[in-house]
């Protein structure tokens, strides 16, 4: 079940490899994913020093009286990943064009995962012909549907 999802990413990129990763959060930020508060919009990940973090992701407090002063709800946040795979997202990262994009956060048992996919972005015209071909697909279907 999908508690936060990147709604623009699948019209804006081109997956090419799917990850799933753990995240490191704090107690209150849990309880406020779980409600389904946060924004991945604007949000991508980096590779350094052989760790990979999550920049730009927004989770605001669950309970804002009861949150520390000091709490951003825009800090980096880590990822949990094995060595392998931080090692082919660091590569990837390296090349021109390619972008680590989240795509969505989700529960799976008691944990929260964080969906991630090494994208391409898409440019206009590709957005265009997306549009089409799904403006197409559902004129047909709606043709099929009449009959």
């Amino acid at each position: 079940m999908n508690l936060i999802e990147h709604k623009k990413a699948r019209f804006n990129y081109d997956f090419l490899e799917h990850y799933e990763a753990g995240i490191e959060l704090l107690g209150f930020e849990v309880k406020s994913v779980r409600k389904g508060n946060g924004k991945l919009e604007g949000s991508h990940v980096v590779v350094r020093d052989g760790e990979a973090f999550i920049v730009g992701m927004s989770i605001p407090p669950y309970q804002p009286l009861n949150t520390p002063q000091s709490y951003d709800p825009e800090r980096t946040r880590k990822l949990l990943l094995t060595k392998k795979e931080i090692a082919l997202l660091a590569g990837f990262e390296g090349q021109k064009g390619l972008t680590i994009v989240p795509i969505a956060l989700y529960s799976k048992g008691r944990t929260i995962k964080l969906s991630v996919a090494i994208a391409r972005g898409r440019k206009k015209h590709d957005k265009r012909r997306v549009i089409k071909e799904r403006e197409s697909r559902r004129e047909i279907e709606r043709t099929l549907k009449n009959k």
